[in-house]
């Protein structure tokens, strides 16, 4: 049980930190553009960038790092939710600063992101 935790928390940091340095370059370039996307285009847009960076991850770490079949499809669960959640975390800390929030900054489009990503990583991964 022990290890699951620690193969969770894993897949859990590997998605905040692919997330993050998406809304890190999104916000580099939010200062640059004044066209805004629609929901929808928007949200496509996040999940392309997902299963792009669940194929990066894959290229960094070709291996499940939860074993277990039954447990890896929890995982394609929860870590998404995990993910969206510690998104929601950031764009309030964000909100609190006074800095300009981004799509990704609210819990719908983090998991739009973290759900390509994981589905990339249960699909393609060893």
């Amino acid at each position: 049980m022990i290890e699951f935790l620690f193969e969770l928390i894993g897949e859990i940091i590997i998605q905040f930190i692919a997330e993050a340095a998406a809304e890190a370059g999104m916000h580099s370039l939010s200062d640059a553009r004044s066209y805004k996307a629609g929901p929808l285009l928007a949200g496509v847009g996040y999940a392309l960038f997902g299963a792009i960076a669940g194929g990066i991850t894959l290229w960094l770490l070709p291996e499940h790092l939860v074993r277990n079949e039954v447990l890896r499809k929890l995982n394609l669960l929860v870590t998404p939710l995990a993910a969206g959640g510690l998104m929601c975390l950031m764009g309030a800390w964000r909100a609190r600063r006074g800095d300009t929030l981004l799509r990704i900054d609210r819990f719908a489009y983090g998991y739009v992101f973290a759900l390509p990503l994981a589905l990339v990583r249960f699909v393609f991964a060893q």
